[in-house]
């Protein structure tokens, strides 16, 4: 109680400026998030893909910030167990054309035509058809789990400012689109509470019609409000560049993408790999030279902008370092890092492989713990 009777904060009590200082800036949440989903693709051994699910799983729960958009990491693990279940069912429907012997159940066939060959509907379903299918659809869900905990912990509006000008417009689509599934989610829930309160029904096809036409309106609410904001804030008007800079502008960018496409290809293929490297940097020169002179046609400036402290940097050095290894671990022991079915063996966890995993821990404990919820006064 402060004099005259009125309320002060806690001394303790940090302001929203001293809360952006300490943030960690958004971009590095999604370069470790993208190279544990880069990982994942290394490998099906389900016990490395559960240890990266774990990973990214604890990281969230102990740095998630307390906001609407962070709430939607349980719908990407839903959506990475549905994988699992249709990949599952498709392999029971539809066949596998892995042989096995170990019979599970056989399902009446249906006889195709001659020009469906390569297809069956029913027949016999192995273990090792379902374990395959098993093992490929965990790598899918652990890649959608990983986007997931990048949307959860990477603020969208702050990232959005973070982008290059050359980006800006690109950026403010993605932004609204990664933004949609979170509020969408928000308003679900909030809506559906709102109907238990008045003791009406929240679940079923009627409360699902009921629940779906406020959720659109509000959707188009945020819309129009969304485009008025941006069109207050002059988004869209761009500066006059001379026709030769834009020119150039288009040149390197566009010889940029096609550098990097076709040094990316020469890094996969064993006859490009004295030519791959060499011309992967160079488009990747080339398009940051044009990113850089395409800003020039951006008019706009950063309030407050985040810094990429050494907390980024440590941030993204973890998720690059499990990346790193388990590119050297899968190519110096493939049968470890992608198990085999036939014959039908339990998987085992390779050690180091799992260790280099556990690297991808280290945001929990270099990163500010996000603010505790206040709590509600007695009225």
């Amino acid at each position: 109680m402060g004099a005259g009777g009125t309320l002060s904060a806690p001394a303790s009590a940090p302001t929203p400026h001293q809360h952006r200082a300490t943030a960690l800036h958004p971009g590095a949440w999604w370069l470790w998030a993208l190279a544990l989903g880069t990982a994942a693709t290394r490998t099906t051994n389900p016990l490395l893909l559960t240890l990266l699910v774990t990973v990214s799983a604890y990281v969230v729960v102990t740095r998630r910030p307390h906001a609407p958009w962070s709430r939607s990491y349980g719908a990407f693990v839903k959506l990475a167990l549905a994988v699992l279940l249709v990949r599952l069912l498709f392999t029971t429907l539809l066949g596998s054309p892995i042989p096995g012997t170990h019979t599970l159940l056989t399902l009446p066939e249906v006889p195709l035509p001659d020009w469906a060959q390569g297809i069956r509907l029913g027949g016999r379903v192995t273990a090792e058809a379902l374990t395959f299918a098993l093992y490929d659809a965990m790598k899918l869900a652990t890649l959608l789990i990983c986007v997931g905990a990048a949307n959860a912990l990477a603020n969208p509006s702050r990232l959005l400012k973070s982008l290059p000008g050359a980006l800006y417009e690109m950026g403010v689509a993605v932004v609204v689109a990664l933004t949609f599934a979170p509020n969408l989610i928000a308003d679900v829930q909030r809506l559906r509470a709102a109907r238990r309160l008045r003791g009406r029904p929240d679940r079923g096809l009627r409360g699902l019609l009921q629940v779906g036409l406020p959720v659109l309106e509000g959707a188009l609410e945020r819309s129009v409000a969304l485009a008025a904001a941006m069109d207050a804030r002059g988004y869209g008007r761009t500066a006059q560049v001379p026709a030769p800079v834009r020119r150039t502008t288009a040149a390197l960018t566009l010889g940029g993408l096609l550098g990097v496409c076709a040094g990316t290809y020469g890094l996969l293929t064993a006859a490009g790999g004295t030519y791959g490297i060499p011309v992967l940097l160079a488009g990747v020169a080339a398009a940051v030279a044009g990113l850089w002179l395409g800003g020039r046609r951006t008019v706009r400036t950063r309030y407050r902008p985040d810094r990429w402290d050494a907390r980024a940097w440590l941030v993204t050095a973890s998720g690059a370092t499990v990346a790193a290894l388990l590119f050297l671990a899968a190519a110096r022991d493939p049968a470890a890092l992608h198990p085999g079915v036939i014959p039908l063996t339990a998987p085992t966890l390779p050690l180091w492989p799992a260790a280099a995993v556990l690297v991808g821990l280290l945001p929990a404990f270099v990163t500010p713990a996000p603010d505790p919820v206040p709590a509600k006064e007695p009225s």
